[in-house]
């Protein structure tokens, strides 16, 4: 699964909106946005934030 993918359904999992899950992660709305829209993948910083909600949820990420 792409970051892009894993993003949307983490969010979703967590029952959060896109503003919602950006002041969750401390990052903008629009962050969000580009992540699931695939235009953006998260920083190494951002990915190290995400990786222990990823594995919580189950959601295995691909990783280039």
């Amino acid at each position: 699964m792409t970051y892009y993918e894993a993003v949307r359904l983490l969010r979703r999992k967590m029952l959060l909106t896109q503003t919602e899950f950006a002041e969750y992660l401390g990052v903008s709305f629009a962050t969000i946005n580009r992540w699931e829209g695939g235009e953006y993948e998260p920083t190494m910083k951002m990915k190290r934030k995400l990786a222990p909600l990823f594995e919580k949820y189950n959601i295995e990420v691909e990783v280039k």
